[in-house]
């Protein structure tokens, strides 16, 4: 008999073992204890063994969970429930979670209770234990606080397994909403208390909602993180949508990507994936899987470096926006930028599509820019039909970017670019204009009907139930917009969400042409102005006291819908633009609900910014 453990190797052979040797009879049986160092017993009567090293690996203390992040914010349906599905394979001890379960945002108990019923359905084939974490999607406002502590009795808690301290917080402890997380005081003491009464576990793990290590005015986190830096700990987040690790604070912070919720999915060179994360627990801290719908990435798939190079940089490849005095030019040209700001080779590999309207020709289509350096060509279209520009839809052009390194993988990355050229709108001088709803001070201005419209046919009967037109001016003071506003079916709803209601959203973003016309929605309220005006009598605007600057505006109710006026003061742009300012970008749209409707029909003179769908350069105003 061969006697194996993890102290000595001992070898005896007795008689009957030799004799079943030369009959090549093989008997395999091996038995793990459940002693701290197990004793293996294997039959092999063999010198040469089929196996490496006997060192087993298995400890009482090693155990295994599991980690969802974000359902909501734009969820997308059947992704979660396959999580669930595949963690059921897996079998974690239990699986933790770091909030935005449901998309809440409302006081509508009826509604909740739906949506939390809708969730414990997701749940329920779960085979393992699931920890509840609260997100700003969970827990916005008092009534939906009510309602986490009558399903979940707290929200936020700690417990011990297997000598690791797991400390579920509570990002949302002062109902601030998204981008502002705080630590209250009594969080804090609860906090405080927890980590001097397990002074002793070997390792902490922290889950919550918000990434506050990257946030402002967090209240007591930095307090928080002074009592972490002493022990070993990771702190888990979720709330961006992207994955990032981050190692601060004698740890490692991680904010999660998605199991569901919204995302472009542009892959693992921006963090935007779907995942579950399987994390082992050993004596030297946790290691980290992340299991992608189609693979597995090890804590690293996105570090620091890689979201310097890919995502805190702009697309490496633009368009330059064209804006053309002429309203149906037949012969045009653009200028194509690749900018590689890396230390290594960038390959870039071009696709263009089909458009209905014009002809255009890339002088190069593959490529190599060399390491901090600048690729520059022509794009050169033609419009036979000289189709007007305002009629114009945007062609895409499809962009592949590779990053050839020698020592570690190659990253690789992609994006559609939306391009067209523009007509040369002009932002005139007025004089005499006031913010009073009424319309008769803009005699003189330049109109333009938005005539463009998304949704369902069977929600849209025409230009009677929602289109509008509006003017743009400027004076000393401020910088003004007019909208002239036909809908038959104006809905107004006091204490509905404001997304559920009628709405003009402008957005208005003064910085220099060559950083507005490239917004993709980044910076909202920090770079830029995204103002949402209902018709609503109470606080008509959609958080009005986070504008990054006072906005005014006045409507006034006609016989087939409503004028609207509002101004952006001066200071704001002068302040973002610069004294000599020369342009201003604007978006402008319409939400419009009609009872009866399923849905919401949008009307917007370009795109929105932050949809796929967003034309760079689109909406740019030039100042006469």
């Amino acid at each position: 008999m061969l006697f194996l453990d993890f102290d000595h190797l001992a070898i005896k052979y007795d008689v009957m073992v030799r004799l079943l040797s030369t009959l090549c009879i093989l008997l395999l049986c091996v038995f793990v204890s459940a002693q701290e160092k197990p004793t293996i017993y294997i039959d092999i009567p063999t010198d040469k063994k089929p196996w490496n090293h006997i060192a087993w690996n298995a400890s009482p203390s090693q155990f295994q969970f599991a980690i969802v992040t974000d359902r909501t914010g734009g969820h997308r349906p059947g992704v979660f429930p396959m999580g669930i599905q595949k963690l059921n394979l897996l079998q974690p001890e239990f699986v933790m979670s770091v909030g935005d379960l449901i998309e809440g945002y409302t006081k509508d108990t009826v509604q909740l209770n739906t949506e939390w019923k809708e969730f414990m359905s997701f749940i329920a084939p779960l085979e393992a234990p699931f920890f509840y974490v609260p997100g700003n999607h969970d827990i916005t406002n008092e009534v939906m606080e009510a309602k986490w502590k009558e399903l979940f009795g707290v929200s936020y808690y700690h417990f011990v397994y297997k000598d690791v301290l797991f400390l579920c917080l509570n990002s949302e402890d002062n109902l601030r909403g998204a981008g502002r997380g705080t630590i209250g005081d009594t969080q804090f003491e609860y906090i405080k208390k927890t980590l001097k009464e397990n002074a002793g576990v070997k390792w902490t793990l922290v889950f919550m909602h918000q990434p506050l290590w990257i946030q402002e005015d967090t209240q007591r986190w930095k307090d928080v993180e002074a009592l972490l830096q002493g022990r070993d700990h990771n702190v888990f987040a979720g709330h961006y949508h992207r994955y990032w690790k981050t190692e601060r604070n004698n740890g490692k912070y991680i904010a999660l990507a998605t199991t569901g919720g919204g995302s472009p999915l542009r892959g693992k060179a921006y963090g935007e994936f779907d995942h579950v994360v399987w994390a082992t627990m050993t004596e030297e801290g946790p290691i980290l899987a992340n299991l992608f719908l189609d693979g597995i990435w090890d804590e690293d798939v996105v570090t620091e470096e890689l979201v310097d190079l890919v995502r805190n940089r702009p697309f490496p490849l633009q368009i330059e926006p064209i804006y053309l005095e002429n309203p149906s030019p037949g012969e045009m040209t653009a200028q194509v930028k690749a900018t590689n700001s890396s230390d290594t080779q960038m390959h870039v590999a071009l696709t263009g599509y089909v458009h209905d309207h014009l002809f255009y020709e890339l002088e190069q289509t593959e490529f190599v820019v060399a390491p901090n350096n600048v690729a520059t060509f022509d794009l050169k279209m033609n419009n036979p039909g000289q189709t007007p520009l305002s009629n114009m839809s945007a062609f895409t052009v499809r962009a592949d970017i590779t990053y050839a390194f020698e020592a570690q993988p190659n990253v690789q990355f992609a994006s559609d670019l939306n391009y067209q050229p523009f007509e040369r709108y002009r932002l005139k001088k007025l004089a005499g204009l006031t913010v009073d709803g009424d319309l008769k001070d803009w005699n003189d201005a330049e109109w333009t009907a938005v005539d463009h419209w998304q949704g369902s046919p069977f929600d849209y009967d025409g230009p009677a139930d929602g289109s509008l037109a509006f003017a743009t001016a400027y004076d000393e003071d401020y910088f003004y917009v007019a909208v002239l506003l036909t809908d038959n079916d104006l809905v107004v709803a006091e204490d509905a969400s404001y997304w559920d209601q009628d709405g003009l959203v402008i957005g208005l973003d003064a910085r220099p042409k060559h950083q507005s016309a490239y917004n993709h929605g980044e910076g909202r309220g920090r770079d830029w102005i995204a103002y949402l005006r209902t018709f609503k009598s109470q606080n008509p605007v959609y958080e009005e006291a986070r504008l990054p600057a006072k906005v005014t505006s006045v409507v006034k109710r006609t016989p087939t819908g409503a004028s609207l006026e509002v101004a952006f003061s001066m200071d704001y742009i002068e302040k973002i633009g610069g004294a000599n300012w020369s342009t201003v970008r604007l978006g402008l749209g319409y939400y419009d609900h009609d009872a009866g409707d399923d849905a919401a029909t949008t009307h917007f003179w370009y795109p929105a910014w932050n949809t796929d769908a967003d034309v760079p350069g689109s909406g740019m105003l030039f100042r006469e």
